[in-house]
């Protein structure tokens, strides 16, 4: 028989006051449990132990509550949360008043964020099982009735749906989006809800406008009355009132976007309302936007700061979305500026300030969340991670030194694992660290330790031994690598009994390769015959490596030379090895072969040869090579002869009389002749 509804399923009971039985709906007051759910309080901001003592006691009992009210059956779960008042008051005062990102807070005690953590999830599964209304095939409510209980009951509205956005939205999405889609598709008057909850959004905008004396498109020109107070701009406010407004808006902004992110359905609705400007409109915004960032690229510090909470480059990507119209080169300009102002800074910082550790948020709004794979509320931890479960940055090595020192340089009396300790707990800041020691404000878990504490050295995980490479590593002789060596083939020194004959000798290797080539049937063997086996090979057989070129020739039979022409031509001569050895034949022979040999080789010269002698071979030589070459001798010492006086030889007349004649053939002495001979050319003008 299949199971019924729990709106539609009865129970039998004994009244206790009648003592009869009794027939009731599964749904009804009575029910529900005599328990009574206290109020949430947010945790202190300053970390005064009264006050933390109070948080922790009152916060306990929230928790035991709620996971008291997960552990239920389902008709008990459901009846409890129909019908006790209490259990939705204690609900709401969490998503009031739960801190959010952006408030200010001392950093928490350890035990403050466990139980904001703990506090943060059973809050989660609660509102996760009342938006389920299947279970299981055995425990379920019909659509249509679950509807109505959600929306007669106010068990959500449309503030309530906001806040589960922006409180659990990031790392519960997909979860987050499941459980508000259901919730609007079994009761569509929600979708009236919110229709109707746009004016009163468009107000809140419209009066954050009035109060920083700025006027929107929508705006009334009407004139100021006399009796009212001077419109305030942003310039003229006093810096808290800014502020307050300025996180107003921010929370306002938040919330929508985490709503229209986890729920895009809703836009249509927004759109309706003019929510969205076109681009016609967009178009003034951003060209104030521009305005704004350009008046500001001066200030280098409250860029930086404004990046690392709010990226200018994600705006500039959003605008770019938004007209088609953008100024490029404007944009382009801004966004060097701000990369020019993080110039010389870490960024590091910045990436605290987006996502800071998990220990110094007290609200645990970005604590994970774990997730409930089904109705059956068991949870999934990896599914529902929140932005701040993933771990920060870790510092080690030269920068973790030198942030420590640079904390111990104002604070000497201060141990290295003191300040480790303190740079761990505050995101590895050294100014919040010294701000926080010098004030007396450390968290009490650093406040109970030793301010002298030492700091530990940490073994090298990955030692030498395993972690070298080189071409011996796992190698037959790698004792780091394996256990047992084999020490017959390790010897130190040279081997004596080895010898050049003993290598020659040994064969291994030539038998090893005789093996290898086996294989390929290049080496053949000799196979013997076994009697009445028959020849493997054959004189008839065909021999591939046989030359038959000239088989068919007959070589010599056609010849007509007879052995007499041969012997004619060529005297026959008795072989040296045939012939009768004549006594003193020999003798003679080998004398005459000793001179031959003697006069042949040159005779060694023991002694150094005249200069002279030499320097006239050398010129002798030099004056051949010249002749070979075409080169006539240099007669000019000839032409010069003897001084004067002393006469002339005769060879010098000669050569001077040589030269007289055939001068004009040589350098430049024949130019009139040759002038001439241009001129009867036509070569020369006249």
């Amino acid at each position: 028989m299949p199971a019924l509804p729990l709106d539609q399923l009865q129970i039998t009971r004994k009244d206790l006051k009648t003592g009869k039985l009794r027939t009731s709906p599964a749904l009804h007051p009575e029910q529900k449990a005599d328990r009574y759910f206290v109020l949430y309080k947010p945790p202190p901001k300053d970390n005064i132990p009264a006050l933390v003592e109070e948080y922790l006691e009152r916060a306990t009992f929230v928790a035991t509550d709620l996971d008291w009210l997960l552990a239920l059956p389902h008709d008990k779960f459901w009846c409890q949360v129909i019908f006790d008042e209490t259990l939705q008051k204690c609900l709401d005062s969490y998503l009031r008043y739960v801190p959010r990102k952006f408030d200010e807070w001392v950093a928490p005690a350890p035990e403050v964020v466990d139980m904001q953590r703990r506090l943060h999830r059973s809050v989660f599964l609660t509102f996760l099982r009342m938006s389920t209304h299947k279970e299981s095939k055995d425990h379920f409510i019909s659509p249509s009735a679950f509807g109505e209980i959600l929306y007669n009951n106010f068990l959500f509205d449309i503030p309530k749906i906001l806040d589960l956005c922006v409180l659990f939205g990031k790392g519960n999405s997909p979860l987050l989006q499941k459980m508000i889609g259901n919730i609007f598709i079994q009761q569509p008057s929600y979708y009236n809800d919110l229709d109707e909850t746009m004016p009163t959004i468009l107000q809140v905008f419209s009066n954050i406008l009035q109060h920083c004396g700025l006027h929107g498109d929508g705006a009334s020109a009407t004139p100021q009355r006399l009796e009212e107070r001077g419109r305030l701009t942003p310039s003229d406010m006093p810096l808290p009132e800014l502020k307050d407004v300025v996180l107003y808006l921010c929370d306002t902004c938040t919330t929508l976007w985490a709503f229209l992110d986890i729920f895009p359905l809703a836009c249509p609705t927004f759109q309706k309302h003019d929510f969205c400007y076109s681009c016609d409109n967009v178009q003034g915004f951003i060209e104030d936007f521009l305005q704004i960032f350009s008046s500001l690229l001066q200030e280098k510090r409250f860029l930086r700061d404004y990046d690392a909470l709010f990226p200018v480059a994600d705006d500039v990507s959003l605008l770019q979305q938004a007209s088609s119209a953008l100024d490029e080169t404007r944009t382009a300009y801004i966004l060097q500026a701000v990369e020019s102002a993080w110039e010389g800074v870490d960024r590091r910082k910045a990436t605290d300030a987006r996502d800071p550790p998990a220990a110094e948020n007290p609200n645990g709004v970005g604590e994970a969340a774990e997730a409930v794979s089904g109705p059956s509320a068991l949870p999934q931890e990896e599914e529902c991670l929140g932005a701040a479960a993933a771990s920060g940055p870790t510092v080690c090595g030269v920068e973790l030194d030198s942030l420590i020192s640079q904390v111990k340089d104002l604070l000497p009396d201060l141990g290295e694992g003191f300040i480790l300790a303190c740079l761990e707990h505050y995101g590895y800041d050294a100014e919040r660290v010294i701000n926080n020691v010098l004030e007396g404000r450390l968290a009490p878990a650093l406040g109970q330790l030793d301010r002298g504490l030492h700091r530990q050295v940490k073994p090298d995980p990955t030692p030498l031994v395993t972690s070298r490479h080189n071409i011996f590593q796992n190698d037959e002789f790698d004792v780091f690598s394996r256990d047992s060596v084999d020490l017959s083939r390790v010897h130190k020194g040279r081997r004596k009994e080895e010898s050049a004959r003993s290598l020659l000798n040994d064969k291994r290797e030539v038998l090893a390769q005789r093996q290898r080539y086996e294989q390929y049937s290049v080496v053949v063997e000799e196979v013997p015959l076994q009697p009445g086996e028959g020849a493997p090979y054959r004189g008839d057989d065909y021999e591939d490596e046989y030359d038959d070129t000239y088989d068919g020739n007959q070589v010599g039979a056609n010849d007509a030379d007879s052995d007499d022409e041969l012997i004619s031509r060529r005297p026959f001569t008795i072989p040296q090895v045939l012939r009768t050895r004549v006594p003193g034949e020999g003798q003679e022979d080998e004398e005459e072969e000793e001179q031959e040999a003697a006069v042949e080789a040159p005779k060694p010269d023991h002694f150094v040869q005249d200069p002279a002698v030499l320097r006239e071979k050398a010129e002798a030589r030099r004056m051949a090579f010249l002749a070979r070459k075409g080169y006539r001798h240099d007669s000019s010492t000839a032409v010069a002869g003897s001084p004067r006086g002393h006469g002339q030889s005769r060879e010098t007349m000669q050569e001077r009389r040589k030269k007289e004649a055939s001068k004009a053939t040589r350098a430049n002495h024949n130019r009139r002749t040759m002038a001439d001979r241009k001129r009867s050319k036509g070569m020369i003008p006249s």
